[in-house]
Protein backbone atom coordinates (compact mmCIF):
# COMPACT_ATOMS: atom_id res chain seq x y z
CA UNK A 1 0.00 0.00 0.00
CA UNK A 2 1.40 3.37 -0.83
CA UNK A 3 0.19 6.35 1.49
CA UNK A 4 -0.61 9.25 -0.36
CA UNK A 5 0.14 10.64 3.40
CA UNK A 6 -0.64 9.59 6.91
CA UNK A 7 -4.38 8.56 7.18
CA UNK A 8 -5.21 7.93 3.37
CA UNK A 9 -3.41 4.76 2.10
CA UNK A 10 -3.74 3.64 -1.75
CA UNK A 11 -3.96 0.17 -3.62
CA UNK A 12 -4.30 0.35 -7.50
CA UNK A 13 -4.73 -2.67 -9.86
CA UNK A 14 -3.84 -3.29 -13.30
CA UNK A 15 -7.80 -2.25 -13.99
CA UNK A 16 -7.35 1.00 -12.67
CA UNK A 17 -9.72 -0.05 -9.90
CA UNK A 18 -7.88 1.68 -6.64
CA UNK A 19 -8.90 1.27 -2.63
CA UNK A 20 -8.67 4.31 -0.64
CA UNK A 21 -8.08 3.01 3.08
CA UNK A 22 -8.68 5.21 5.90
CA UNK A 23 -5.40 4.50 8.12
CA UNK A 24 -3.76 5.20 11.49
CA UNK A 25 -7.40 6.15 13.17
CA UNK A 26 -7.92 3.92 15.91
CA UNK A 27 -9.85 0.77 15.96
CA UNK A 28 -12.74 2.09 14.76
CA UNK A 29 -11.41 4.42 11.70
CA UNK A 30 -12.52 7.69 13.59
CA UNK A 31 -12.99 11.09 12.30
CA UNK A 32 -11.07 13.54 14.08
CA UNK A 33 -10.16 16.75 12.19
CA UNK A 34 -6.29 15.61 11.23
CA UNK A 35 -8.23 12.64 9.54
CA UNK A 36 -11.08 14.13 8.03
CA UNK A 37 -8.86 16.58 6.20
CA UNK A 38 -6.01 14.05 5.32
CA UNK A 39 -8.57 11.77 3.35
CA UNK A 40 -10.19 14.71 1.67
CA UNK A 41 -6.99 15.72 0.34
CA UNK A 42 -6.46 12.54 -0.83
CA UNK A 43 -9.92 12.02 -2.81
CA UNK A 44 -9.50 15.22 -4.17
CA UNK A 45 -5.78 14.48 -5.10
CA UNK A 46 -7.24 11.06 -6.77
CA UNK A 47 -10.13 12.71 -8.46
CA UNK A 48 -7.94 14.59 -11.06
CA UNK A 49 -6.77 11.14 -12.40
CA UNK A 50 -9.00 10.53 -15.52
CA UNK A 51 -7.87 7.18 -15.75
CA UNK A 52 -9.49 5.31 -12.36
CA UNK A 53 -12.43 3.33 -13.45
CA UNK A 54 -13.65 2.80 -9.74
CA UNK A 55 -12.38 3.79 -6.10
CA UNK A 56 -13.41 1.43 -3.07
CA UNK A 57 -13.21 3.33 -0.20
CA UNK A 58 -11.95 1.15 3.26
CA UNK A 59 -10.81 1.25 6.54
CA UNK A 60 -7.61 0.14 7.80
CA UNK A 61 -9.71 -2.04 10.92
CA UNK A 62 -12.09 -4.77 9.72
CA UNK A 63 -14.34 -3.18 13.14
CA UNK A 64 -15.63 -0.57 10.79
CA UNK A 65 -15.54 1.79 7.43
CA UNK A 66 -15.61 4.99 9.69
CA UNK A 67 -17.06 4.28 13.28
CA UNK A 68 -18.08 8.36 13.83
CA UNK A 69 -16.41 11.75 14.51
CA UNK A 70 -14.23 11.78 17.10
CA UNK A 71 -16.14 12.71 20.60
CA UNK A 72 -13.45 13.65 22.67
CA UNK A 73 -12.23 16.27 19.85
CA UNK A 74 -15.94 17.26 19.65
CA UNK A 75 -16.67 17.50 23.91
CA UNK A 76 -13.88 20.12 23.51
CA UNK A 77 -15.68 22.53 21.20
CA UNK A 78 -17.35 25.84 20.94
CA UNK A 79 -20.01 27.51 18.75
CA UNK A 80 -16.84 28.66 16.43
CA UNK A 81 -14.88 25.77 16.49
CA UNK A 82 -17.90 23.46 16.11
CA UNK A 83 -18.65 24.88 12.58
CA UNK A 84 -15.28 24.79 11.40
CA UNK A 85 -15.32 21.23 12.48
CA UNK A 86 -18.32 20.10 10.99
CA UNK A 87 -17.17 22.08 7.96
CA UNK A 88 -14.70 19.41 7.70
CA UNK A 89 -16.29 16.68 7.35
CA UNK A 90 -18.83 18.16 4.87
CA UNK A 91 -15.98 18.82 2.83
CA UNK A 92 -14.80 15.42 2.85
CA UNK A 93 -18.68 14.07 1.71
CA UNK A 94 -18.52 16.12 -0.42
CA UNK A 95 -15.00 15.15 -2.07
CA UNK A 96 -16.63 11.55 -2.32
CA UNK A 97 -19.90 12.46 -3.85
CA UNK A 98 -18.10 15.10 -6.21
CA UNK A 99 -15.61 11.93 -7.14
CA UNK A 100 -15.70 11.35 -10.61
CA UNK A 101 -15.50 7.81 -10.79
CA UNK A 102 -17.92 5.56 -9.41
CA UNK A 103 -16.93 4.98 -5.99
CA UNK A 104 -17.83 1.90 -3.59
CA UNK A 105 -18.34 1.94 0.20
CA UNK A 106 -16.91 -1.43 1.74
CA UNK A 107 -18.74 -1.51 5.34
CA UNK A 108 -17.53 -4.23 7.50
CA UNK A 109 -18.32 -3.89 11.16
CA UNK A 110 -19.47 -0.37 12.60
CA UNK A 111 -20.77 2.35 10.76
CA UNK A 112 -21.97 5.22 12.69
CA UNK A 113 -22.84 8.86 12.64
CA UNK A 114 -20.14 10.65 10.48
CA UNK A 115 -19.19 7.36 8.71
CA UNK A 116 -22.84 6.49 7.72
CA UNK A 117 -22.61 10.52 6.20
CA UNK A 118 -19.47 9.74 4.39
CA UNK A 119 -20.89 6.39 3.72
CA UNK A 120 -24.32 7.69 2.52
CA UNK A 121 -22.51 9.98 -0.03
CA UNK A 122 -20.78 7.01 -1.94
CA UNK A 123 -22.51 5.70 -4.50
CA UNK A 124 -22.74 1.86 -3.87
CA UNK A 125 -22.91 0.84 -0.24
CA UNK A 126 -21.79 -3.28 -0.01
CA UNK A 127 -22.15 -4.30 3.74
CA UNK A 128 -20.48 -7.45 5.73
CA UNK A 129 -23.69 -9.83 7.35
CA UNK A 130 -22.65 -8.36 10.83
CA UNK A 131 -22.65 -5.02 9.82
CA UNK A 132 -24.36 -2.30 12.49
CA UNK A 133 -25.67 1.22 11.49
CA UNK A 134 -26.55 4.20 13.39
CA UNK A 135 -26.73 8.18 14.01
CA UNK A 136 -25.84 8.49 17.77
CA UNK A 137 -25.44 12.24 17.51
CA UNK A 138 -28.99 13.57 19.26
CA UNK A 139 -27.54 11.11 22.54
CA UNK A 140 -24.33 12.86 23.26
CA UNK A 141 -26.29 16.39 22.17
CA UNK A 142 -25.89 17.49 19.12
CA UNK A 143 -28.41 17.22 15.94
CA UNK A 144 -27.17 15.04 13.19
CA UNK A 145 -26.56 17.42 9.89
CA UNK A 146 -24.75 17.61 6.73
CA UNK A 147 -25.22 14.89 4.79
CA UNK A 148 -27.30 13.44 6.85
CA UNK A 149 -29.80 15.14 4.62
CA UNK A 150 -28.91 12.57 2.02
CA UNK A 151 -30.68 9.82 4.08
CA UNK A 152 -34.40 10.65 3.66
CA UNK A 153 -33.54 10.30 0.01
CA UNK A 154 -31.89 6.64 0.39
CA UNK A 155 -34.25 5.67 2.82
CA UNK A 156 -37.72 7.66 3.09
CA UNK A 157 -38.22 9.69 5.55
CA UNK A 158 -39.98 7.51 8.14
CA UNK A 159 -36.45 5.76 8.23
CA UNK A 160 -34.35 8.54 8.68
CA UNK A 161 -36.20 9.98 11.39
CA UNK A 162 -36.03 6.65 13.56
CA UNK A 163 -32.43 7.05 12.91
CA UNK A 164 -31.80 10.69 13.29
CA UNK A 165 -34.30 10.64 16.33
CA UNK A 166 -33.81 7.63 18.16
CA UNK A 167 -30.30 7.16 17.77
CA UNK A 168 -31.74 3.55 17.64
CA UNK A 169 -28.71 1.03 15.60
CA UNK A 170 -30.13 -1.25 13.11
CA UNK A 171 -28.40 -4.11 11.51
CA UNK A 172 -27.61 -5.28 7.55
CA UNK A 173 -30.63 -7.24 7.22
CA UNK A 174 -32.64 -4.11 8.20
CA UNK A 175 -30.45 -1.76 5.81
CA UNK A 176 -30.75 -3.78 3.00
CA UNK A 177 -34.65 -3.82 3.34
CA UNK A 178 -34.81 0.05 4.35
CA UNK A 179 -32.37 0.36 1.29
CA UNK A 180 -29.57 2.36 2.81
CA UNK A 181 -27.12 -0.53 1.83
CA UNK A 182 -27.18 -1.88 -1.87
CA UNK A 183 -25.62 -5.29 -0.72
CA UNK A 184 -25.14 -7.73 2.29
CA UNK A 185 -22.73 -9.92 1.54
CA UNK A 186 -22.52 -13.42 3.23
CA UNK A 187 -20.45 -14.01 6.17
CA UNK A 188 -16.46 -14.43 4.94
CA UNK A 189 -17.68 -12.75 1.49
CA UNK A 190 -17.58 -8.73 1.78
CA UNK A 191 -14.53 -8.95 -0.29
CA UNK A 192 -16.25 -10.91 -2.90
CA UNK A 193 -19.52 -8.71 -3.04
CA UNK A 194 -17.23 -5.76 -3.79
CA UNK A 195 -15.16 -7.67 -6.27
CA UNK A 196 -18.73 -8.78 -7.77
CA UNK A 197 -19.92 -4.90 -8.06
CA UNK A 198 -16.25 -4.12 -9.76
CA UNK A 199 -16.60 -6.39 -12.51
CA UNK A 200 -19.97 -4.80 -13.33
CA UNK A 201 -19.02 -1.20 -13.27
CA UNK A 202 -15.62 -2.34 -15.28
CA UNK A 203 -18.21 -3.80 -17.98
CA UNK A 204 -19.54 -0.69 -18.75
CA UNK A 205 -18.63 2.42 -20.74
CA UNK A 206 -15.93 4.56 -18.67
CA UNK A 207 -16.61 7.73 -19.95
CA UNK A 208 -20.43 7.27 -19.56
CA UNK A 209 -20.24 6.14 -16.13
CA UNK A 210 -18.53 9.48 -15.29
CA UNK A 211 -21.71 10.92 -17.49
CA UNK A 212 -23.88 8.99 -15.23
CA UNK A 213 -22.58 9.86 -12.16
CA UNK A 214 -22.44 13.46 -12.70
CA UNK A 215 -25.86 13.56 -13.59
CA UNK A 216 -27.34 11.44 -10.53
CA UNK A 217 -25.56 14.01 -8.49
CA UNK A 218 -27.11 16.82 -9.57
CA UNK A 219 -30.57 14.80 -10.18
CA UNK A 220 -30.48 14.75 -6.67
CA UNK A 221 -30.88 18.58 -6.53
CA UNK A 222 -32.62 19.90 -9.63
CA UNK A 223 -36.29 20.06 -10.00
CA UNK A 224 -37.55 17.29 -12.44
CA UNK A 225 -37.54 19.35 -15.57
CA UNK A 226 -34.52 20.94 -15.10
CA UNK A 227 -32.97 17.06 -14.64
CA UNK A 228 -34.63 15.90 -17.96
CA UNK A 229 -33.84 19.04 -20.28
CA UNK A 230 -29.90 18.78 -18.80
CA UNK A 231 -29.51 15.23 -19.73
CA UNK A 232 -30.41 16.03 -23.48
CA UNK A 233 -27.14 18.02 -23.88
CA UNK A 234 -25.07 15.09 -21.85
CA UNK A 235 -26.65 12.14 -24.11
CA UNK A 236 -25.13 14.20 -26.84
CA UNK A 237 -22.07 14.61 -25.49
CA UNK A 238 -21.78 10.90 -25.10
CA UNK A 239 -20.76 10.86 -28.55
CA UNK A 240 -17.98 13.33 -29.08
CA UNK A 241 -15.75 9.74 -27.95
CA UNK A 242 -15.61 6.36 -29.95
CA UNK A 243 -17.31 4.63 -26.66
CA UNK A 244 -21.06 4.76 -27.43
CA UNK A 245 -20.32 3.65 -31.45
CA UNK A 246 -17.78 0.73 -30.18
CA UNK A 247 -19.67 -0.73 -27.42
CA UNK A 248 -23.04 -0.98 -29.23
CA UNK A 249 -21.16 -2.10 -32.20
CA UNK A 250 -19.98 -5.13 -30.00
CA UNK A 251 -23.32 -5.14 -28.55
CA UNK A 252 -25.00 -5.91 -32.06
CA UNK A 253 -22.20 -8.41 -33.35
CA UNK A 254 -22.55 -10.77 -29.87
CA UNK A 255 -26.76 -10.56 -30.99
CA UNK A 256 -25.57 -12.05 -34.28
Amino acid sequence: MDMLNPHCGIDRDDRNVVRLTICNAGSLNILGSDVTDAVRSGLQQLATDSSIRVLVLAGQSEKSLIGGADIKEMARLDPTTAEAFITRLRDLCEAVRAFPAPVIARMPGWCLGGGLEVAAACDIRIAAHDAKFGMPEVRVGIPSVIHAALLPRLIGWGHARWLVMTAENIDAPTALTWGLVDVVAPEGGLDAAVEHTIAALLACGPHALRAQKDLLRQWEELPLKQSVDLSIKVFGRSFLTDEPTRLMRGFIERKR
